[in-house]
């Protein structure tokens, strides 16, 4: 993964959780809000803070924006500010920006004054809980598009003790089994001799349909 310099403004609790993972992954970050508080809180964890107001054309520009490979807009409870703020960047010469939405309504609008990309955490995570949650035997799921997604499953009763080669999952069912995972870590060297048990987990991949077939989800 290439390092790459972000410019993210709003560090409110989506925020914050960006710029954290964002500095974990090895990337240069230059958290930019309106609130000293939640600048102050930020620093440790970002390579560079400032305390501004981003519908500010001169305050922005005092920034650089077009030397940061992505600039993201997260500000909550302001959305009139988030579309000054991204329509601003744009105009800056921000080569990608990533805004934040909380309805489609919004990401219209967004996305007509120069937002690159559209991001619904709260809508997101929704899908992702009730999904997650719906299933005693579903332990993780990630949607990769409208049609596809990884589950992370315990392996069913029916299969356990025979070989992947044996179900022949990709044939029957149109799945990959991507990897197993045993105590917290993942085996991606799987064959069609590797066994299943019960103390493991499967990480599968395929269409969304074939998936909730398989697995009954």
């Amino acid at each position: 993964m290439n390092m790459k310099t972000v410019l993210l403004i709003g560090v409110g609790r989506f925020g914050r959780h960006a710029a954290v993972q964002l500095s974990k992954l090895g990337h240069q970050v230059m958290a930019v809000d309106i609130d000293e508080a939640r600048v102050n809180d930020i620093v440790p964890f970002v390579t560079g803070a400032q305390i501004g107001d981003s519908t500010n054309e001169a305050f922005l520009r005092s920034l650089g924006v077009k030397n940061f490979d992505l600039c993201i807009v997260a500000i909550s409870g302001d959305f009139q500010s988030s579309l000054e703020t991204t329509s601003l960047l744009k105009d800056l010469g921000a080569s990608c920006v990533i805004a934040r939405a909380e309805r489609d309504v919004q990401a219209k609008f967004l996305l007509k004054n120069g937002a690159d990309h559209i991001v619904y955490p709260e809508k997101e995570m929704a899908r992702w809980t009730a999904v997650r949650y719906t299933g005693d035997h579903i332990m993780d799921y990630i949607e990769l598009d409208e049609r596809h997604a990884i589950f992370e499953v315990k392996v069913p009763e029916a299969w356990l003790g025979k070989t992947v080669g044996a179900l022949d999952v990709r044939k029957r069912y149109g799945i990959n089994i991507l990897a197993l995972k045993r105590g917290g870590i993942s085996n991606f060297t799987v064959t069609p001799d590797t066994m299943l048990s019960g103390d493991t987990t499967l990480l599968a991949l395929g269409e969304l349909g074939a998936l909730r077939k398989c697995f009954k989800i």
